[in-house]
C-alpha cells in the first residue's frame, strides 16, 4: 500500500512542478495620471494607490504581474478587446459597469468635491450659478454634477485629462473643477494653486475588474481574498496612507536607487580634498540668512565626508567657474546639483545618482500661458549648461519659442519679472524654492524629467574620491541621515531654513542682515583695484615708454602688448588666465598649477589697466612740444635726462586726470572678473539675491555703495592731483 502511495506522489510531482514553471503572466491594465492612484514619477517608475495595492495582491497570490498603463479609456477598451486580463484603475463600481464587468469588493470609498484657485473659494453649491464647472468626462463627478445643474443653474464644461481641467481652472477658464477629493488633496500637497471648501460628495467606490464572462473572473474571487487578508492585517489602511495622508514627513522626490551596498569605506588619498560648488542655486545650495553656504548639496557632502572620514574645502565660485575649477586641476571634484550627461561624461566621472530632476516651466501668476503650446512666438529663459537648455533645445522647433540663455538664476527670474522673456524653464525644486521665497510665479505644465543628479570629479582623477561618495551615499540612505537632509529643504511641512528674524523685504532690513557679507565684498573689490591699479602703474608706464623709445624694437613690443590686450575683452582674459593656463600646464608637464582667483583677478585688471595706461603715457608723452626734445638733444643733453628733466614732469601733468578716470574704470572692472568665481562686492550681491530674490533693492544698495566708494577715491585723486600740480 505504502508502495502505491509513493508512486502515486510520484507521478504527481512532475505535474505541480510544470505548473509552477509555467505559471500565467496576468496582465492588468491601468490608467496613465490619476495620482495619487497611479501616475508617473520623476524616476519614470508608476507609483500610486492601484500599484501597491495590485501588486501586494499578485504578491499573496502568487500572480505573474505585468502592468501597463494607457490611460483609463484605453484601459477599459483594452479589457473588453481581450488584449488585457483586468483593469485597476481608480474605477467606480456601478450597476451600468457591472453589466460589462465582473468587479472586486470594493477598496476605497471615494468622494468627489468642488475645488477653486485660492482667491476664488466657492463654499457652497448656490454660488455656482452662472458659473462654469469643469468635470472629467465619463466620471462619478460628471454624473453628479449632472444630476444637480439645473437646481443650481451652473454651466459644465468637460475635459478629457485632469491637466487640462485645471489648467483651464489656474487661467479662469472655468470658476470652479470636480474631482475625486484624493486627487485634488493630492494635488494641493503637490503645491498646487487649488482650495477645497466644501465637504465631498459619496458617489461610489473602487474596485478591480475583468471582462464579464471571460476564463479571468476567477482573478476577482483571489483579489477579493488577498483584499481581505490587507485589510484584516492593516496593509491596505497602510497604503492608502502613504498616499493621501497629510502628515506625512517625507518628501516626494523619487530617490534614485544606490547600488553600492551599505558598510563600505574607502581609503583618501590626499590629506584634504577641494570640493567645488555653485553659489546660488537653492535649494541645492546657497548662503542663508546667517551668510553660511547651505543645501542639500552642503549638507551631503559634508555628511560624507564625515562618514567616510576624509577632510574636504569648499568653494563656491558658481556653477560655469566649479566646472573649469575641476577641470584646471583647482578642485578635486563639484557638487553643484549637477545633472548627468553622454556630453559630460566625455569629462568627468560621476558618482551614482543622489536626485532625479524634473525641469518645469515657470510663468508670472498673470501669465495666460497654459501649455507649451502656448509658447509659440514667445522667449524662454533658461540657464547656460543645464539639462533644462537640452530640454528646449530638442523641443524648439515642435512649440516655436525663442530661447535666452542666463549664466545664473537671479538674473534670469529677473527678466521674467520685468517683462523682458516670458517664461522660465529650470529644476522643479528650485522653482519651487523661489515660489516659496515670494516670487509671483506659477507652474502650469507638470515637471518633465530630465535626469540623474550626481558628484563628478575630472575624468580620471581622484577615484578613490568617488568610490568614497558613493559608499557615503549609500550608509546615509541606510541610516536615514540623506532623507532627513532631503525632508530639511523640500519637505512643505518643515519650516524654511533660510528663515530669518529680519524682515529682508526693506532695504534696512537688508543692509541690517547682510552688512557683513557686503562689508567683505566690498573689502575685496578695494583691494582688488587698488593693488592692480598699482601694478599696471608700474607695466603702464613702462610700455608706454617703450612706445616711444628710439628703438624700433621696444616700439613694436609696445605696440604688441597694447593691441593684444585691448583686443582680448577683460571677461575672456580673466577666464583664461584663471582656467587656461593651469590646463596649459598641466598638457605639457603633467603637473597640476591651479591659481588663486584672487591672484588671477589681480593678473587680469592689471594687464587690462596697463594696456590702456601705456596709450595714456604715450600720448601725454607725445602732447608735448617736440620742439622741446630737439633743442635739448641740440644742447648736447642725453635722451633720459630729457625725458627725465623736461618731457616727463609736463607729460605727468596732462596724464594725471586720465589715470584717475582709467582708476575708476579697474575699480568698476572688478565686477568682471566675479565671472571666474571671485566673490567680491557684485558677485555678494548675487549670492544674497539668489536666497531672498530681492533684486532691485539688493542692487540698488550695490548701487550706491560703488558710488560712494567710488566718489570718496575720486576725490582722494583729484586732490593727489592737485597736490603735483
Amino acid at each position: 500500500m505504502k508502495k502505491k502511495i509513493l508512486a502515486f506522489l510520484l507521478f504527481l510531482f512532475p505535474i505541480f512542478a510544470l505548473g509552477n514553471v509555467s505559471a500565467e503572466t496576468i496582465k492588468v491594465v491601468s490608467d496613465t495620471a490619476y495620482a495619487p492612484f497611479e501616475f508617473k514619477d520623476s524616476d519614470q517608475v508608476y507609483k500610486g494607490i492601484d500599484v501597491d495595492i495590485i501588486t501586494k495582491v499578485a504578491e499573496l497570490k502568487g500572480w505573474d504581474l505585468e502592468m501597463t498603463y494607457p490611460g483609463f479609456d484605453a484601459a477599459v477598451n483594452a479589457v473588453q478587446a481581450g488584449q488585457a486580463d483586468a483593469i485597476m484603475a481608480g474605477m467606480t463600481k456601478t450597476s451600468e459597469r457591472e453589466k460589462v464587468f465582473t468587479m472586486s469588493d470594493t477598496y476605497y470609498d471615494t468622494k468627489v468635491v468642488i475645488a477653486t484657485t485660492k482667491a476664488n473659494k466657492i463654499t457652497s453649491y448656490d454660488q455656482l450659478k452662472g458659473k462654469t464647472v469643469g468635470v472629467k468626462n465619463g466620471t462619478a463627478a460628471q454624473r453628479f454634477l449632472d444630476s444637480i445643474k439645473d437646481q443650481y443653474n451652473f454651466t459644465i464644461k468637460t475635459f478629457d485629462t485632469g491637466d487640462l481641467m485645471y489648467n483651464s481652472l489656474a487661467t479662469g477658464a472655468i470658476d470652479g473643477a470636480m474631482d475625486d477629493q484624493p486627487v485634488i488633496e493630492y494635488a494641493i500637497k503637490q503645491g498646487q494653486d487649488l482650495s477645497i471648501n466644501m465637504e465631498g460628495e459619496a458617489v461610489g467606490s473602487f474596485a478591480f475588474g475583468v471582462k464579464k464572462g471571460s476564463k479571468y473572473e476567477y482573478l476577482v474571487t483571489e483579489f477579493n481574498e488577498a483584499l481581505a487578508q490587507m485589510k484584516q492585517d492593516g496593509t491596505l489602511e497602510k497604503i492608502i496612507t502613504k498616499w493621501t495622508s497629510e502628515t506625512s514627513e517625507n518628501t516626494s522626490v523619487s530617490l534614485p536607487e544606490t547600488t553600492t551596498p551599505a558598510g563600505q569605506k574607502a581609503t583618501p588619498v590626499k590629506s584634504k580634498y577641494i570640493i567645488a560648488s555653485d553659489s546660488s542655486f537653492a535649494p541645492f545650495v546657497f548662503q542663508n540668512s546667517s551668510n553660511q553656504y547651505t543645501g542639500i548639496d552642503m549638507e551631503l557632502i559634508k555628511a560624507i565626508a564625515e562618514d567616510q572620514g576624509f577632510s574636504i574645502e569648499i568653494t563656491n565660485p558658481g556653477f560655469d567657474a566649479a566646472i573649469n575649477a575641476v577641470q584646471a586641476g583647482q578642485a578635486d571634484g563639484i557638487i553643484a546639483g549637477m545633472s548627468v550627461t553622454d556630453a559630460r561624461k566625455e569629462t568627468f566621472d560621476f558618482s551614482e545618482s543622489y536626485y532625479t530632476a524634473n525641469t518645469i516651466l515657470a510663468v508670472k501668476e498673470t501669465s495666460s500661458i497654459t501649455s507649451y503650446d502656448d509658447l509659440k512666438g514667445k522667449t524662454v529663459g533658461v540657464k547656460n549648461g543645464t539639462a533644462s537648455q537640452t530640454f528646449l533645445t530638442e523641443n524648439q522647433e515642435t512649440y516655436g519659442y525663442t530661447i535666452k540663455t542666463f549664466s545664473e538664476a537671479s538674473s534670469m527670474y529677473d527678466s521674467l519679472n520685468t517683462g523682458s522673456i516670458d517664461a522660465v524653464m529650470d529644476d522643479e525644486p528650485v522653482v519651487k524654492y523661489s515660489i516659496s521665497q515670494g516670487q509671483k510665479l506659477k507652474t502650469p505644465v507638470a515637471g518633465t524629467p530630465i535626469g540623474e543628479t550626481a558628484f563628478a570629479v575630472k575624468k580620471g582623477s581622484n577615484p578613490e574620491l568617488i568610490e568614497m561618495f558613493n559608499n557615503g551615499l549609500a550608509n546615509l540612505k541606510a541610516n536615514g541621515k540623506y532623507q532627513e537632509i532631503l525632508n530639511k529643504y523640500l519637505s512643505t511641512t518643515t519650516e524654511s531654513s533660510t528663515s530669518s528674524t529680519v524682515d529682508e523685504s526693506t532695504i534696512w532690513g537688508l543692509i541690517q542682515n547682510n552688512y557683513q557679507q557686503l562689508l567683505s565684498g566690498l573689502g575685496v573689490t578695494i583691494a582688488l583695484a587698488l593693488i592692480s591699479f598699482a601694478i599696471a602703474l608700474i607695466i603702464g608706464i613702462i610700455f608706454g615708454m617703450f612706445s616711444v623709445s628710439p628703438y624700433k624694437s621696444l616700439r613694436i613690443l609696445s605696440e604688441i602688448f597694447v593691441d593684444v590686450i585691448r583686443g582680448i575683452p577683460l571677461m575672456i582674459l580673466a577666464a583664461f588666465i584663471f582656467w587656461g593656463i593651469p590646463n596649459l600646464i598641466e598638457s605639457i608637464t603633467g603637473q597640476q598649477s591651479p591659481i588663486n582667483d584672487f591672484v588671477a583677478g589681480t593678473i587680469a585688471l592689471s594687464l587690462n589697466a596697463a594696456a590702456y595706461i601705456a596709450e595714456i603715457v604715450r600720448g601725454g608723452i607725445q602732447a608735448v612740444p617736440a620742439g622741446q626734445m630737439e633743442a635739448s638733444r641740440s644742447l648736447g643733453i642725453s635722451y633720459g635726462k630729457t625725458m627725465r628733466k623736461i618731457i616727463l614732469p609736463q607729460a605727468t601733468k596732462l596724464m594725471l586726470p586720465n589715470f584717475v578716470n582709467q582708476f575708476v574704470i579697474a575699480l568698476k572692472d572688478t565686477t568682471i572678473v566675479s565671472a571666474i568665481g571671485l566673490v567680491e562686492l557684485f558677485q555678494t550681491g548675487k549670492i544674497i539675491i539668489a536666497r531672498n530674490y530681492e533684486s532691485f533693492k539688493m542692487y540698488a544698495i550695490l548701487a550706491v555703495l560703488y558710488l560712494v566708494i567710488i566718489t570718496l577715491l575720486t576725490r582722494l585723486a583729484k586732490r593727489l592731483e592737485k597736490r603735483i600740480n
